[in-house]
Protein backbone atom coordinates (compact mmCIF):
# COMPACT_ATOMS: atom_id res chain seq x y z
CA UNK A 1 0.00 0.00 0.00
CA UNK A 2 1.42 3.43 -0.99
CA UNK A 3 1.75 6.41 1.40
CA UNK A 4 -1.58 8.40 -0.32
CA UNK A 5 -3.50 4.74 -0.25
CA UNK A 6 -2.86 4.37 3.42
CA UNK A 7 -3.93 8.18 3.79
CA UNK A 8 -6.75 7.70 2.57
CA UNK A 9 -8.00 4.61 4.45
CA UNK A 10 -7.17 6.32 7.81
CA UNK A 11 -9.30 9.16 6.96
CA UNK A 12 -12.20 6.96 5.29
CA UNK A 13 -11.99 4.97 8.86
CA UNK A 14 -11.79 7.88 10.90
CA UNK A 15 -14.81 9.29 8.97
CA UNK A 16 -17.08 6.18 9.70
CA UNK A 17 -15.63 6.07 12.99
CA UNK A 18 -16.42 9.41 13.77
CA UNK A 19 -20.08 9.04 11.61
CA UNK A 20 -21.07 6.47 14.40
CA UNK A 21 -21.94 8.57 17.65
CA UNK A 22 -23.22 11.69 15.47
CA UNK A 23 -25.74 9.11 13.49
CA UNK A 24 -26.86 7.29 16.25
CA UNK A 25 -27.63 10.64 17.83
CA UNK A 26 -29.95 11.73 15.21
CA UNK A 27 -33.03 9.09 15.96
CA UNK A 28 -34.29 6.86 13.69
CA UNK A 29 -35.31 6.52 10.21
CA UNK A 30 -32.86 7.13 7.18
CA UNK A 31 -31.16 9.90 8.90
CA UNK A 32 -30.12 7.65 11.59
CA UNK A 33 -27.29 5.44 8.75
CA UNK A 34 -24.37 4.38 11.07
CA UNK A 35 -21.87 3.70 8.57
CA UNK A 36 -19.95 0.42 9.82
CA UNK A 37 -20.24 -2.74 7.92
CA UNK A 38 -23.19 -4.29 9.96
CA UNK A 39 -26.42 -3.71 9.57
CA UNK A 40 -28.66 -2.12 12.70
CA UNK A 41 -32.35 -3.48 11.62
CA UNK A 42 -33.60 -4.97 8.77
CA UNK A 43 -31.25 -2.57 5.76
CA UNK A 44 -29.03 -4.22 3.30
CA UNK A 45 -25.45 -3.68 3.57
CA UNK A 46 -22.96 -4.24 0.42
CA UNK A 47 -20.30 -6.73 0.45
CA UNK A 48 -18.03 -8.12 -1.81
CA UNK A 49 -17.85 -12.32 -1.96
CA UNK A 50 -18.05 -14.82 0.61
CA UNK A 51 -16.20 -16.00 3.66
CA UNK A 52 -12.43 -15.33 4.13
CA UNK A 53 -12.20 -13.19 0.93
CA UNK A 54 -15.70 -11.22 1.96
CA UNK A 55 -15.15 -7.68 1.91
CA UNK A 56 -17.01 -4.55 2.84
CA UNK A 57 -17.61 -2.35 -0.19
CA UNK A 58 -16.97 -2.98 -4.05
CA UNK A 59 -14.55 -1.17 -6.17
CA UNK A 60 -14.27 1.39 -3.85
CA UNK A 61 -17.62 2.18 -3.37
CA UNK A 62 -19.31 1.26 0.58
CA UNK A 63 -22.72 0.95 0.90
CA UNK A 64 -23.48 0.61 4.47
CA UNK A 65 -27.34 0.61 4.58
CA UNK A 66 -29.93 0.03 1.81
CA UNK A 67 -33.41 -0.50 1.33
CA UNK A 68 -37.28 0.06 -0.60
CA UNK A 69 -39.26 1.55 1.98
CA UNK A 70 -42.84 -0.56 1.34
CA UNK A 71 -46.54 -0.05 3.11
CA UNK A 72 -47.47 0.67 6.58
CA UNK A 73 -47.58 -2.75 8.53
CA UNK A 74 -50.66 -4.68 7.40
CA UNK A 75 -50.94 -3.06 4.45
CA UNK A 76 -49.15 -3.41 0.76
CA UNK A 77 -47.73 -1.48 -1.83
CA UNK A 78 -49.75 -2.59 -4.92
CA UNK A 79 -48.40 -4.42 -8.50
CA UNK A 80 -47.58 -1.39 -11.20
CA UNK A 81 -47.30 1.19 -8.07
CA UNK A 82 -43.30 2.61 -6.94
CA UNK A 83 -41.44 2.85 -3.79
CA UNK A 84 -38.69 4.63 -2.24
CA UNK A 85 -35.06 3.46 -2.66
CA UNK A 86 -32.78 4.57 0.55
CA UNK A 87 -29.06 4.26 -0.04
CA UNK A 88 -26.47 5.61 1.93
CA UNK A 89 -23.02 5.53 -0.12
CA UNK A 90 -19.48 6.42 0.56
CA UNK A 91 -16.69 6.75 -1.77
CA UNK A 92 -13.81 5.31 -0.45
CA UNK A 93 -11.26 6.13 -3.56
CA UNK A 94 -9.44 9.37 -4.02
CA UNK A 95 -11.10 10.34 -7.30
CA UNK A 96 -14.87 11.91 -7.49
CA UNK A 97 -17.74 9.49 -8.68
CA UNK A 98 -21.43 9.44 -9.54
CA UNK A 99 -24.08 7.22 -9.24
CA UNK A 100 -25.55 7.63 -12.84
CA UNK A 101 -28.21 4.87 -13.26
CA UNK A 102 -29.71 2.00 -11.13
CA UNK A 103 -31.19 -0.79 -13.17
CA UNK A 104 -33.95 -3.31 -11.14
CA UNK A 105 -33.92 -7.06 -11.68
CA UNK A 106 -36.69 -7.36 -14.49
CA UNK A 107 -39.17 -9.89 -12.93
CA UNK A 108 -39.49 -7.28 -9.87
CA UNK A 109 -39.85 -3.89 -11.39
CA UNK A 110 -39.93 -2.21 -14.72
CA UNK A 111 -37.41 0.86 -14.16
CA UNK A 112 -35.42 2.96 -11.13
CA UNK A 113 -35.98 6.42 -11.41
CA UNK A 114 -32.93 8.23 -10.65
CA UNK A 115 -33.75 12.40 -11.31
CA UNK A 116 -30.18 13.52 -11.84
CA UNK A 117 -26.87 11.73 -11.24
CA UNK A 118 -25.50 11.78 -7.68
CA UNK A 119 -22.31 12.94 -6.90
CA UNK A 120 -20.29 11.02 -4.75
CA UNK A 121 -17.19 13.23 -3.55
CA UNK A 122 -14.01 11.37 -1.93
CA UNK A 123 -14.62 10.09 1.65
CA UNK A 124 -17.80 11.97 2.01
CA UNK A 125 -21.39 10.12 2.57
CA UNK A 126 -24.10 10.46 0.14
CA UNK A 127 -27.72 10.03 0.63
CA UNK A 128 -30.25 9.14 -2.51
CA UNK A 129 -33.04 11.44 -2.57
CA UNK A 130 -36.03 11.23 -4.86
CA UNK A 131 -35.19 7.70 -6.30
CA UNK A 132 -37.94 5.11 -6.51
CA UNK A 133 -38.27 1.76 -7.90
CA UNK A 134 -41.49 2.33 -10.42
CA UNK A 135 -43.69 -0.03 -12.03
CA UNK A 136 -43.65 -3.33 -9.67
CA UNK A 137 -44.67 -6.20 -10.99
CA UNK A 138 -46.12 -7.94 -7.44
CA UNK A 139 -47.60 -6.58 -4.59
CA UNK A 140 -44.89 -5.64 -1.85
CA UNK A 141 -45.67 -5.59 1.66
CA UNK A 142 -42.51 -5.98 3.56
CA UNK A 143 -40.00 -8.47 3.67
CA UNK A 144 -39.36 -9.12 -0.14
CA UNK A 145 -35.91 -8.27 -1.66
CA UNK A 146 -35.06 -6.65 -5.00
CA UNK A 147 -31.65 -6.42 -7.00
CA UNK A 148 -30.24 -3.81 -7.88
CA UNK A 149 -27.45 -2.75 -10.14
CA UNK A 150 -25.85 0.62 -9.46
CA UNK A 151 -23.87 2.14 -12.14
CA UNK A 152 -21.08 4.35 -11.67
CA UNK A 153 -19.52 6.71 -13.90
CA UNK A 154 -15.85 5.28 -12.42
CA UNK A 155 -16.76 2.04 -10.20
CA UNK A 156 -18.83 0.20 -13.38
CA UNK A 157 -21.67 -1.96 -11.99
CA UNK A 158 -22.27 -2.83 -8.58
CA UNK A 159 -24.95 -5.30 -7.79
CA UNK A 160 -26.82 -5.26 -4.58
CA UNK A 161 -29.90 -7.06 -3.21
CA UNK A 162 -31.94 -4.63 -1.30
CA UNK A 163 -34.90 -5.75 1.32
CA UNK A 164 -38.22 -4.37 1.50
CA UNK A 165 -39.06 -2.91 4.56
CA UNK A 166 -42.43 -1.83 6.48
CA UNK A 167 -43.10 1.58 7.18
CA UNK A 168 -42.87 1.12 10.82
CA UNK A 169 -40.48 1.31 13.97
CA UNK A 170 -37.56 3.65 13.20
CA UNK A 171 -38.55 3.63 9.40
CA UNK A 172 -42.08 5.14 10.53
CA UNK A 173 -41.24 8.79 10.10
CA UNK A 174 -40.49 8.50 6.29
CA UNK A 175 -42.47 9.66 4.06
CA UNK A 176 -44.74 7.09 2.76
CA UNK A 177 -44.92 5.50 -0.71
CA UNK A 178 -46.58 7.15 -3.42
CA UNK A 179 -49.92 6.37 -4.10
CA UNK A 180 -50.52 4.01 -6.98
CA UNK A 181 -53.15 5.86 -9.38
CA UNK A 182 -56.82 4.30 -8.92
CA UNK A 183 -57.93 2.65 -12.28
CA UNK A 184 -60.73 4.19 -14.01
CA UNK A 185 -63.93 2.84 -15.56
CA UNK A 186 -64.88 4.74 -18.72
CA UNK A 187 -68.61 5.61 -19.05
CA UNK A 188 -69.89 5.68 -21.92
CA UNK A 189 -71.72 8.35 -23.30
CA UNK A 190 -76.02 6.70 -23.99
CA UNK A 191 -76.19 6.42 -27.61
CA UNK A 192 -77.85 8.38 -29.85
CA UNK A 193 -81.56 7.13 -30.06
CA UNK A 194 -83.11 5.89 -33.32
CA UNK A 195 -85.91 7.68 -33.09
CA UNK A 196 -86.19 10.87 -35.41
CA UNK A 197 -86.78 13.61 -33.60
CA UNK A 198 -89.43 15.74 -36.03
CA UNK A 199 -88.04 18.68 -37.40
CA UNK A 200 -90.22 22.27 -35.94
CA UNK A 201 -91.25 24.39 -39.27
CA UNK A 202 -94.10 26.77 -40.13
CA UNK A 203 -97.24 25.74 -39.15
CA UNK A 204 -99.86 25.26 -42.23
CA UNK A 205 -103.49 25.73 -41.57
CA UNK A 206 -105.59 22.50 -41.61
CA UNK A 207 -108.31 22.57 -44.17
CA UNK A 208 -111.45 22.31 -42.55
CA UNK A 209 -112.99 18.83 -42.69
CA UNK A 210 -116.12 19.82 -44.40
CA UNK A 211 -116.11 22.90 -47.02
CA UNK A 212 -118.26 25.82 -46.96
CA UNK A 213 -120.62 25.74 -49.27
CA UNK A 214 -121.68 29.13 -51.55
Amino acid sequence: MTSSSRRRAIAVAALLAAAIPALAACGAGFDANTNVPYAPNEAGVLYDGDGAGKAYGKNGVMIPQAFILGPDSGQELAAGGSAPLYLTLLNSTGTADQLTSIVPEEQKATSVKVQSPIDLQPGTLANTSGVTVEGLKTALRGGESIKLTLQFKNAGDVALTVPVVARSREFATLPPAPTAPASTVATESPAPSDTATPETGEATPSESPAANTH
